[in-house]
């Protein structure tokens, strides 16, 4: 398990540049990096308002945060460069199925391009920098069999937010074989690993068309939660989980670079996942009231039926293995929307419970 003492160890001090830090996952990243030690700064488009980063008061959380579009090349190379990092997480992305298919060029825009940009910035600093590359589950050719993916089966996207993370890959891998090959690796002194997580859950998720977010806002509002596709089976898991994954991973690629320059699935046990369904009734069960009904769209955008990860990999290279369950990853993240407490202070809490050694 992550071990928090020697991160701080490992992080404190340790310039870290992260992209899409005032979305979600990135407003949680930079909160346990600052607890950390960390010097941290931070490139993403302006929050929207009242969102997480909003609300933990994120310009304080960072040494400092530009707002510009990961595609900027110019704006992009020269805030890397200027700070001169240590480490790179890059979050950045247009994170929805549902809005890639309403906007594909911008999805595969940002995703695609905007991950290139930023491992081409990382190409031309002169110092040693290790490289967080974050796509998803959601990257392989997945025909509902019932199939647990390895990092080494084929990828692929039916929706366009698949299909540009599958690029990702592609992307990232042509970068590591390119310019960042083991081979050179003392010449070069990059990086790169990328990580497959997805169907995050946490407090302080506020965006539409994901499920509990939707949970908290129809509850809230006395409605019925609508559910558009309840049997999906996901591989949930706690925004906590997949965050500290990244974390360890970096400090384990400082000592051992060439073993860590690879992909790695991130996620729960394999007998750990859930209907869409089933995670709403224990959502339910853990505010204490509410009620759902099935309503599926009349014309409904492909979505995959069943998505399973093997883990066995990352759980082989480190010390990392999933600690909350899929039931207490959804009552932690309750329990936050719950607290009366101000958001930084329910996610500082949630950050050392987890990672109490």
């Amino acid at each position: 398990m992550v071990n928090w003492s020697a991160l701080q160890s490992f992080y404190k001090d340790k310039k870290v540049f992260v992209t899409g830090h005032t979305g979600f996952k990135g407003s949680w990243l930079i909160q346990i990096l600052s607890e950390l030690g960390a010097i941290v700064k931070g490139y993403a488009l302006e929050p929207e308002e009242g969102n997480l980063f909003e609300l933990i008061n994120g310009e304080k959380v960072c040494h400092g945060s530009v707002f510009a579009d990961i595609r900027d090349q110019k704006t992009l190379r020269l805030e890397m460069h200027l700070f001169e990092p240590d480490i790179v997480f890059h979050l950045a992305a247009q994170p929805l199925v549902l809005d890639s298919y309403q906007d594909p060029l911008y999805t595969f825009d940002v995703n695609v391009q905007g991950t290139a940009e930023v491992l081409e910035s990382m190409r031309h600093l002169s110092q040693k920098c290790i490289g967080i590359m974050v796509t998803t589950d959601k990257v392989y050719e997945n025909n509902d069999g019932g199939q647990l993916f390895a990092e080494d089966d084929k990828l692929g996207g039916y929706d366009p937010y698949s299909a540009s993370k599958a690029a990702c890959e592609i992307v990232i891998s042509s970068y590591r074989n390119s310019f960042f090959n083991n081979e050179n690796i003392d010449d070069h002194q990059k990086y790169l690993s990328s990580v497959r997580a997805g169907n995050v859950i946490g407090g302080g998720d506020f965006a539409a068309n994901r499920i509990v977010p939707d949970i908290i806002r129809s509850i809230k509002g006395g409605e019925e939660v609508e559910l558009r596709n309840p049997t999906a089976t996901r591989p949930w898991q706690h925004v906590l989980e997949p965050l500290g994954a990244y974390l360890y991973l970096a400090m384990q690629m400082d000592t051992d670079p060439a073993k860590f320059n690879q992909a790695f699935n991130i996620g729960p046990e394999q007998d750990d996942v859930l209907t869409v369904e089933e995670l709403t009734k224990l959502a339910i069960a853990a505010i204490g009231k509410g009620s759902y009904r099935i309503n599926p769209p009349k014309e409904k955008p492909h979505e995959a039926a069943l998505l399973m990860l093997d883990i066995s990999k990352v759980k082989e290279y480190t010390d990392w293995k999933p600690k909350y369950r899929a039931k207490e990853a959804i009552e932690k993240t309750i329990e936050w929307y719950l607290s009366e407490d101000d958001a930084g202070s329910k996610c500082r809490k949630q950050i050392l419970e987890y990672f109490a050694d």
